[in-house]
């Protein structure tokens, strides 16, 4: 279902942007095809954990390169010149230079922050990816799949704040590097790095609670842990994409093009009965899953119902073959192409 480029740098991948599809998620280019998750985050496999069992050989202190190593042209704002004047360059641990401090507030650990980078490989300078000239990354600190190195370098620093950041393997893709990518086991990745803005995600959805609306299914929400139960109506489901609160929250509005964050649950309508889930952040430890919104990297029924919503609501979406999969179905098999869909969404952030 989506079309998203890997956008997230998680243990196992990393978000270079000319290799939509590729890495831990699938991408046809069609909404109709991909995983079966209108949200999916990039974080699940991919070449090269940062957990992998056998540590990366460490750098000795003598071979560590200096940060002034790191050469950074910002003629062009939308394409930073980064360059090395020493290769290998190679750190031991990650190594964080502020060229600028912002004036914005610091980001703390359990914050979404927004980033834009350029990143290369320090072994052989070849550039990995660059944000700059496209949407920026958002990165929710709290979440284990993150790059630890990437993390550090983050938390803490004042919004505004560029700098150039140096993430050995033991922090990054760990012992057996990304070969996708052609990064080595040992190289170390060089970013040059801008922090836009950061926001605090709602725990889940807060407001005022809404009637349910008459011949909708219902939710019972156990929390962000666990998958919410919902139960269709003993009617067929409609034809047409519905929508409506559960909670109407009073945050900001969601705009076109912005990064959401949402806890969610989605099941197969099953006329009478509880939905079977396919897919829910409450089964993946209840972290919020972050995706663009508005602008084609998810379902058409996604894009359609929740641009415009606020922070901090609770929407319900009955979504048809044609506003979702397709008349192909998902990829996995779990949804038929004359399957209707329902989610429950919780709206935590949107930055």
């Amino acid at each position: 279902m989506r079309r998203i480029p890997l956008r997230l740098l998680a243990a196992g991948t990393l978000p270079v942007l000319v290799l939509a599809g590729c890495g831990s998620s699938s991408s046809t280019g069609k909404a109709g095809n991909s995983a079966s998750t209108p949200a999916a985050s990039a974080s699940g496999s991919g070449s090269g954990s940062a957990s992998a069992s056998k540590p990366p050989a460490t750098v000795a202190d003598k071979d560590v390169t200096p940060m002034s190593a790191i050469k950074v042209d910002t003629k062009d704002p939308k394409k930073p010149a980064v360059s090395l004047s020493k290769k290998p360059f190679q750190v031991n641990k990650t190594t964080v230079n502020v060229l600028k401090e912002g004036t914005g507030p610091a980001v703390k650990d359990d914050q979404i922050a927004s980033v834009d980078y350029t990143v290369m490989d320090g072994k052989t300078g070849k550039a990995l990816a660059n944000t700059f000239s496209d949407q920026p990354v958002t990165l929710a600190l709290k979440d284990p799949a993150q790059f630890p190195g990437l993390v550090s370098a983050i938390k803490g620093k004042k919004v505004g704040t560029t700098e150039t950041v140096a993430i050995p393997p033991k922090d990054a893709f760990g012992d057996q590097g990304n070969p996708q990518l052609g990064v080595g086991a040992g190289d170390t990745l060089v970013f040059y790095m801008k922090i836009n803005s950061a926001v605090t995600p709602l725990k889940e959805a807060t407001g005022k609670a809404v009637a349910p609306k008459s011949g909708m299914p219902t939710v019972k929400w156990d929390g962000a842990a666990k998958p919410a139960t919902i139960t269709m109506p003993n009617a067929d489901a409609p034809k047409k994409l519905e929508s409506a609160n559960l909670i109407n929250g009073d945050g900001a509005e969601v705009k076109k093009g912005q990064t959401v964050y949402a806890l969610y649950t989605g099941v197969v309508w099953t006329k009478g009965k509880a939905g079977k889930v396919f897919d829910s952040t409450g089964t993946r430890g209840g972290q919020p899953t972050g995706f663009p919104i508005g602008v084609g990297k998810v379902i058409p029924g996604w894009d359609k119902t929740l641009v415009g919503k606020k922070v901090g609501d609770r929407v319900l979406i009955v979504v048809p073959p044609a506003e979702g999969y397709g008349s192909a179905g998902s990829q996995d098999g779990s949804i038929k192409g004359t399957d209707t869909i329902v989610f429950a969404v919780d709206i935590v952030a949107a930055i």
